[in-house]
């Protein structure tokens, strides 16, 4: 657990009780929404590789969650950043993640990756700067295609982008 920043955010690994908020923040954020029964089985088995954002009232503004993929064990993978809408504009997601990143280089992961639709250009910018302040490389190329999903409206969900980003080192120091 992190102490509090200037703000009062702590950034803290989340309790089985997350779930629920997890769940509720995933759906007022606008990510797509998994069940409420997966959210709380991430903070029961993936809690190492997850982080709640917390304000100074303890409620969760905001979250990541992300696990080590058994195939590439140096490998972390990304799978929602939510942030309250209440608490956007605060760098939260950058502080999250650094967060992340610091904790998965010191379990011996040296890459994160991530998928993103061609048009979302927060998260882009997120893991541009993520790269870019770490010094590490950064490479986007297609990964999953409309076909690859269940068509669940007119259009279908839109293509996802892997972005790789790597190697990490040493836990960052810069501003939080």
């Amino acid at each position: 657990m992190a102490g509090p920043s200037a703000d009062g955010l702590r950034l803290e690994t989340p309790t089985l009780d997350d779930g629920r908020h997890m769940w509720r923040l995933a759906d007022r954020a606008g990510l797509d929404l998994n069940s409420a029964y997966a959210y709380t089985m991430w903070c029961r088995d993936f809690a190492r590789t997850t982080v709640v954002a917390r304000s100074g009232s303890g409620e969760a503004c905001g979250f990541v969650t992300g696990y080590v993929r058994p195939d590439e064990p140096g490998t972390y993978f990304l799978w929602q950043v939510a942030v309250d809408p209440a608490y956007r504009g605060r760098r939260l997601a950058r502080r999250m993640l650094d967060h992340i990143g610091d904790r998965i280089v010191s379990a011996g992961q040296t890459h994160v990756e991530a998928t993103v639709t061609p048009d979302n250009t927060a998260s882009r910018a997120l893991f541009a700067s993520f790269a870019r302040d770490r010094g590490a490389g950064l490479e986007w190329k297609p990964l999953f295609e409309r076909e690859h999903f269940p068509h669940d409206g007119v259009e279908g969900h839109d293509p996802e982008e892997l972005v790789r980003i790597g190697p990490l080192s040493a836990p960052w120091h810069g501003p939080n």
